[in-house]
């Protein structure tokens, strides 16, 4: 059975960092690109940062170039997403993924066959 979960989320000030994991089981881990979305009240959601299976590869969405980095251990079946220089715009519900196998673009949610229950990050002003 395949699982995503993610943790790491909280309340946290403007300028401020947080790591979010996503610790995956119920598949071999290293054969999927994995990606992070997240959804903000009243919006759709939206793409984050992806990684391919060994890590060379990412992607991310401009409005977080700079602040927001992606990895992945393939030992621990986890990936991460460290979140540098919060803004209140990054308050959402994020999400980790798992992209079909086959691939796909990674910044659509609708090449994604797996998703995590989410975890809330939200940044005050």
């Amino acid at each position: 059975q395949v699982q995503l979960v993610e943790s790491g989320g909280g309340l946290v000030e403007s300028g401020d960092s947080l790591r979010l994991s996503c610790a995956a089981s119920g598949f071999t881990f290293l054969h999927y690109a994995m990606s992070w979305f997240r959804q903000a009240p009243g919006k759709e959601r939206e793409f984050v940062f992806g990684i391919g299976q060994s890590g060379t590869y990412t992607a991310y969405a401009d409005s977080v170039k700079g602040r927001f980095t992606i990895s992945r251990d393939n030992a621990k079946n986890t990936v991460y997403l460290q979140m540098n220089s919060l803004k209140p715009a990054d308050t959402a519900v994020y999400y980790c993924a798992r992209l079909m196998s086959g691939g796909g673009a990674l910044s659509s949610p609708a090449n994604y066959d797996y998703w995590g229950q989410g975890t809330q990050v939200t940044v005050s002003s």
